[in-house]
């Protein structure tokens, strides 16, 4: 019975984050390309920004569900990698805030904040996919 549970998360952990990084590809490399391809260069800058903002949320949960699944079929130190990877995945949205200007107006957040938060979620991508690996070894 224990070994099954043990097999379940492991299969679970390992299946969830690397969901997780096949979403990161999509939302951090492909969409953008195609964005600044078939897009203006405003209208792409909005849409990659939305799209982190929007596809950050869903990429945590799974690398936090990913994480439970992992630290309960045994695999400490890819669960442990998978919540600091979903803590990664979530921080986008403190990234990607919008600013209130001194008259109290909402701003955009400038070109610098999206070139930060595409780096951060790739290099969290890299924890994520450890995290997979080390679940497929049961580490």
């Amino acid at each position: 019975m224990l070994e099954a549970i043990r097999e379940f998360g492991q299969n679970g952990a390992v299946l969830l984050a690397g969901l997780a990084v096949g979403a990161v590809w999509i939302a951090a490399v492909v969409a953008p390309n195609t964005s600044y391809d078939h897009l203006s260069a405003k209208q792409a800058e909005t849409h990659v920004r939305e799209l982190l903002k929007s596809g950050s949320d869903p990429i945590a949960v799974m690398m936090l569900v990913a994480g439970a699944v992992a630290i309960l079929s045994g695999a400490m130190v890819s669960g442990i990698l998978s919540l600091i990877a979903a803590i990664g995945f979530f921080s986008n949205r403190w990234t990607l805030a919008s600013a209130t200007s001194a008259k109290g107006k909402e701003e955009a957040p400038g070109k610098t904040q999206r070139i930060l938060a595409v780096s951060l979620t790739l290099l969290v991508a890299l924890v994520a996919a450890t995290a997979a690996v080390l679940a497929v070894l049961g580490i």
